[in-house]
């Protein structure tokens, strides 16, 4: 999926499947190349994003809804316009208080993702 194929430089929302995570969990893999990959993640009040952590570089936005971010043991509530960063292979998950989506960007891109 390069960035210059026509139909990966402008990406259209209506185009993109989402994918059935977890309960209350569901995501979309906008694009990405080899150095950088984005996701819409969408919650449901409740959904749970699991402590985890990886080797790449996380940055991201809350597009809505409200969400508790843990990133290396500490607790924030965050809401619509609020942002996070994750420095490579710190454990970190959310835990949704009212639905809504999460934009994740990754550098490099995550690999396991794709299938």
């Amino acid at each position: 999926m390069g960035t210059t194929e026509s139909t990966k430089v402008f990406i259209e929302d209506k185009d993109i499947p989402w994918e059935q995570m977890d309960t209350g969990v569901k995501r979309k893999i906008m694009a990405w190349d080899e150095n950088l990959m984005m996701v819409k993640v969408l919650f449901d009040t409740g959904g749970v994003g699991v402590l985890h952590q990886h080797y790449h570089s996380q940055i991201t936005n809350i597009e809505s809804g409200v969400f508790e971010i843990e990133v290396d043991g500490v607790k924030k509530k965050l809401s619509a316009g609020d942002g996070f960063y994750i420095p490579p292979n710190v454990l970190h998950g959310a835990v949704c208080l009212e639905a809504g989506v999460l934009i994740d960007v990754f550098s490099p891109m995550r690999e396991d993702f794709i299938k």
